[in-house]
């Protein structure tokens, strides 16, 4: 008898235990969102200098998604914001550092990237009065890496479990371009999470195109089109929605501009349409783990111009011959995710996912940081390449681009 019932006990021990390792193994996660729209004595960025916001279309928002698989966790962040530098980076996992996330977490798995919108404030300092002044608010700066900090926090504390579909499709064909003729990326990537009753909790969309329609043309804060996928995902699917802006350097524009605010908000709604569309033929992610890899990298600085506007303080940032920044690689499953620290030309976004395995591929433009723009050496080379002398005094210098690429490479070798 007693033999008996020693058997028992070990089999439901042994049950319990295998439960729990199942625990572990489902991903979770939590969402948090908050409004981030400047004041009116705020300095647009984007197009010329000196130019201030006159009021309000549509509201900016900083959106938080925190991953946890029982081991691993890491939160992606976006900003409705033209990028945000590599040290307010810093400032948010400084501040995340001393909180209490209820997970295991390092605050130095954080990602954040930027949707570039050019009907938001000036976050870097190029859009004051002239070059001789910073365009940045340092006390809206204050306010904005406290909120990211508090959102991280907040998402962390609603985590549930959840499983995860994806889809692929393409969109754009009919008002985006590369106005410089060449590689063009107009994959629309998505992963939706939902929870147990099959209720969308967050979507991530990897799409690429400048948010510049409303550029010059209006005074008022905005997301530009983004505002419009905003508003459509949520109305369609619930929940919460991320749009990861991609590879838009050299130069991913769309071509109708002057077209109304209506017609711009119709765009991002049309992207929307067409994530959701893909996401009814979508498939289940085999694998829910979480991976993450970093790198702390210095670019070399060829271009003079970064160096002055470090030393004028126009750039609050350490800036000599090399600049310090940051580059990411991490899964969901067999979902692959890597970061660009500025405004890449496609052909490095096509060279980083040719680095994935088969299985979603998302390239973060604007991720970590926001170096200008990162183009191919050649259009250092040959100023006669369309809009080559404007993107090459935005960029750090020729060797940008190549540097990062043997980076990826040896995070992605790493990280499989």
């Amino acid at each position: 008898m007693k033999s008996y019932l020693y058997s028992i006990i070990l089999f439901l021990l042994l049950l319990s235990c295998g439960q729990k390792k199942e625990e572990v193994q489902n991903l979770q996660v939590g969402v948090s969102k908050a409004v981030i729209n400047p004041p009116m004595s705020a300095f647009i960025a984007g197009d010329k200098q000196n130019r201030k916001f006159t009021g309000i279309l549509d509201s900016l928002y900083v959106k938080t998604a925190v991953f946890y698989d029982g081991n691993e966790s890491f939160a992606l962040v976006t900003v409705d914001c033209i990028g945000l530098l590599y040290q307010d980076l810093l400032k948010i996992r400084e501040k995340i550092g001393t909180m209490d996330l209820g997970i295991p977490f390092s605050s130095e798995n954080i990602v954040i990237s930027s949707t570039h919108t050019h009907s938001g404030p000036d976050v870097v300092g190029l859009w004051g009065e002239d070059f001789t002044q910073s365009g940045v608010d340092s006390v809206y700066m204050d306010f904005l890496v406290k909120i990211a900090a508090e959102q991280i926090l907040t998402a962390a504390s609603k985590l549930e479990n959840t499983a995860v579909r994806y889809a692929s499709t393409e969109y754009g064909h009919d008002w985006v371009a590369n106005i410089c003729e060449e590689e063009i990326d107009r994959s629309v990537t998505i992963l939706q999470f939902l929870n147990d009753k099959g209720q969308n909790i967050l979507s991530l969309t990897n799409f690429a195109c400048h948010p510049t329609y409303l550029d010059a043309v209006y005074n008022e804060v905005s997301a530009d089109y983004v505002a419009g996928f905003y508003q459509e995902m949520e109305k369609q699917l619930g929940g919460e929605h991320l749009y990861l802006q991609g590879a838009i350097g050299g130069w991913i524009q769309p071509i109708d501009k002057g077209i109304s605010y209506e017609e711009v908000l119709q765009r991002g709604s049309g992207l929307a349409n067409a994530a959701i569309s893909a996401l009814k033929e979508g498939e289940s992610l085999k694998s829910n783990y979480l991976s993450f890899r970093s790198k702390k990298i210095n670019l070399p600085v060829e271009n003079e111009a970064w160096r002055q506007l470090a030393a004028g303080g126009i750039i609050q940032r350490t800036i000599t011959e090399v600049v310090e920044t940051e580059v990411v690689w991490f899964s969901i499953g067999e979902a692959n995710f890597a970061s660009h620290p500025g405004e890449t030309a496609p052909i490095y976004g096509l060279h980083t996912k040719a680095m994935m395995p088969e299985g979603p591929q998302f390239v973060l433009g604007l991720g970590q940081d926001a170096l200008g723009y990162i183009v191919k050496p050649d259009y250092f080379e040959d100023q006669t390449l369309p809009h080559a002398p404007y993107l090459t005094s935005m960029s750090l210098g020729k060797n940008t681009g190549p540097y990062l690429m043997q980076v990826l490479k040896a995070l992605a070798e790493e990280h499989h």
